[in-house]
């Protein structure tokens, strides 16, 4: 992310300036850039856009809770709040954070909060992190992809901070198309008749998302639980989210269980998973998409985050939404 700060902005420039620049409709057809929305992580492309005249919103992909979390590092650590040291207590109470007093913890703060010797000062890239989010000040607006009726509070927080603030989500919903989504690898389709084949609420659902990466121990805890509770399971296994050593683990696991009690996918058509009869509970890190899709169908949810915004995403799923447990 440093990097492209430093040695994109000439090229963006250029491209920029190219689309803008000319007749009101270019030779090959496509009209004139009056507008850019820019990931609002990307503050280069908000700068580059304005000082070529050209209005810049930018877009936030987390959610709103996560995103007042940054923007209250400086007053956290004006707190002592953060950095939060290695050993410390993660169930005391924290300050600082607007409107979630009464219920937020240090563990639910964003992961690059803790876990550091006090001496060594903040993450850096929770201080890049930081500095991004208070960027987005200087955009003509900011995109949130969530709704003001789950995320009211936070939004009402945020507002007075920025110039604009704009709740359009949940942004997946608006699509219904299976290609909308946006899988990075191919979706089992046989996911939904092996559902079909199960009683209503009955199936725990797994999926831990697109990045994050367990140890193989967290994967024997993970799977000795499942088959432990007794209840069917489909979980979503990337094939890079253990290493090589899963694979025979597994497969023995499932034969124990039996394949009508245990499905295993590298990908699954996750919308239609939540949303089938059969899922009664949905084990999840917490990532916002899966988070919008979880609330938005209802299903009880056990969180298990790993990182950035998914530590407070679970916090709000228990605490303040009232729709599963971390």
């Amino acid at each position: 992310m440093g990097s492209m700060q430093t040695n994109t902005s000439v090229a963006y420039r250029a491209l920029l300036a190219s689309l803008c620049a000319g007749e009101p409709r270019r030779e090959d057809g496509f009209p004139p850039v009056t507008c850019v929305v820019a990931d609002g992580i990307l503050p280069l492309a908000i700068d580059v856009a304005e000082e070529l005249g050209v209005p810049a919103l930018a877009f936030r992909t987390a959610s709103a809770c996560s995103f007042l979390a940054y923007l209250s590092v400086p007053n956290l650590v004006e707190l002592g709040e953060v950095p939060v040291p290695a050993g410390a207590d993660l169930d005391a109470p924290v300050r600082g954070v607007p409107g979630m007093e009464g219920f937020l913890r240090r563990r639910d703060l964003p992961s690059f909060c803790r876990g550091h010797a006090e001496d060594r000062g903040l993450d850096p890239f929770l201080q890049m992190l930081d500095e991004f989010t208070a960027h987005s000040s200087k955009a003509r607006a900011l995109i949130f992809n969530t709704a003001a009726s789950l995320e009211r509070s936070a939004l009402a927080h945020v507002a007075p901070r920025m110039r604009d603030v704009f709740a359009i989500g949940p942004l997946h919903a608006m699509f219904q198309a299976p290609a909308a989504g946006g899988a990075f690898w191919s979706e089992d389709d046989g996911c939904t008749a092996w559902l079909d084949g199960h009683a209503d609420r009955s199936v725990v659902y797994v999926s831990l998302g697109s990045l994050a990466v367990i140890s193989l121990e967290q994967f024997a805890e993970f799977l000795s639980g499942l088959i432990s509770a007794g209840h069917p399971f489909l979980w979503v296994l990337r094939p890079d989210i253990v290493g090589a050593s899963q694979n025979a683990i597994l497969q023995e696991a499932v034969k124990a269980v039996g394949g009508s009690k245990a499905r295993v996918v590298e990908c699954a058509p996750q919308r239609d998973v939540l949303r089938h009869r059969a899922v009664g509970c949905f084990l999840t890190h917490a990532g916002w998409n899966s988070t919008l899709e979880v609330v938005t169908e209802g299903v009880p949810t056990v969180c298990w985050p790993f990182f950035a915004d998914q530590q407070t995403n679970s916090r709000f799923i228990g605490a303040v939404w009232g729709q599963g447990w971390t």
